[in-house]
């Protein structure tokens, strides 16, 4: 028997662009597709913030799982990807901040760049319900 997929879309131009759901819920685990410190138009939020767009992205990710009738603290991993990764301190606060007391494992991974240039934080999650 197949598992049961249920998807989320957030509405930004990006998810039908490339093909994917902003999460996907297979059983109790969910996905939560690379989100980054968008408005619901797709708009980058606070351009050159890393701490802001950061807070953001979990916003983002709070709001999919809600969808799905969870919250953060079914979060279990968190994968964060920075541009400029001598900011990181700024990104681990705004983490910390929303994760302290939750504490999914994590990685904070310098990259060349994301999509588009503004942007400067991108976070993957999973969650198990």
């Amino acid at each position: 028997m197949k598992a049961k997929r249920t998807k989320i879309f957030s509405g930004t131009p990006w998810e039908p662009k490339v093909g994917y759901a902003r999460a996907v819920m297979v059983g109790d685990v969910v996905h939560v597709s690379g989100t980054t410190g968008t408005d619901p138009s797709g708009k980058i939020v606070a351009p050159g913030d890393a701490y802001a767009q950061t807070r953001q992205t979990i916003d983002n990710i709070e709001n999919a799982l809600k969808r799905l009738g969870l919250n953060l603290e079914h979060v279990v991993r968190t994968r964060i990807f920075l541009t400029q990764i001598d900011r990181w301190e700024e990104v681990a606060r705004a983490h910390a901040e929303r994760f302290g007391e939750i504490h999914p494992a994590t990685s904070l991974i310098g990259v060349s760049r994301l999509v588009d240039p503004d942007m400067l934080v991108e976070i993957e999650a999973e969650a198990v319900a």
